[in-house]
């Protein structure tokens, strides 16, 4: 099978024995709305909050991401098919930093994985992920430690980052933001965190 994506250029890309290559692409706000649509616009994505969005209006947002030095969006691809999204921010720059004190060296991640394919629930699949996208905010791009925000019910991915060894930090309240170009509904968030000297120990 060809390999849709081997032209663009990956800011990381990795083989993981026993698992495959993958590789992390810059979101083409324009390209790859289609893919990102289908996944957003699904009830397992509920908390994505994208639900009900047209795929100009996904594609509307990540244009404009595309603007920002603070923010980044990211296809992720393993072995040439779509695998998850990948979105990383300036913690400072973020409503987040309402919430904690912000460290030197922190780098905010969300992650949203693609939906299983016909054959179901993929054994190790979210663990070699995981794995590649930590050496790329913690190695690549030389950071201390990441911070996730998943929603306090979204119990499947709370479980999912401290199985891979983050560590739980408080509950918060992220404030709306109500701005021309972004709107963000309140958000009950559990935050966790993954410091690079556990995730690549020396």
């Amino acid at each position: 099978m060809t390999d849709p994506y081997a032209d663009r250029p990956a800011v990381h890309e990795q083989a993981v024995d026993g698992f495959g290559t993958v590789r992390v692409l810059p979101l083409d706000a324009k390209g790859d709305a289609e893919v990102i649509h289908g996944w957003v616009s699904q009830e397992r994505a509920a908390f994505w909050g994208m639900n009900g969005l047209t795929r100009d209006d996904v594609a509307g947002i990540y244009a404009h991401m595309d603007t920002l030095d603070t923010h980044h969006a990211y296809l992720v691809v393993k072995d040439g098919v779509p695998a998850a999204l990948l979105q990383t921010y300036e913690p400072e720059a973020d409503r987040v930093s309402e919430c904690y004190d912000v460290q030197p060296g922190d780098i905010g991640v969300h992650l949203l994985l693609a939906p299983a394919g016909e054959g179901g629930a993929r054994g190790g699949w979210t663990a070699g992920l995981i794995t590649v996208l930590a050496a790329y905010v913690l190695v690549t791009l030389g950071r201390q430690r990441v911070v996730v925000d998943p929603d306090v019910r979204n119990e499947k991915a709370i479980d999912r980052f401290l199985r891979q060894g983050f560590v739980a930090g408080p509950k918060v309240v992220l404030p709306e933001v109500n701005l021309p170009d972004v709107h963000l509904p309140e958000k009950h968030a559990q935050l966790a965190f993954l410091p690079r000297a556990v995730a690549f120990p020396a």
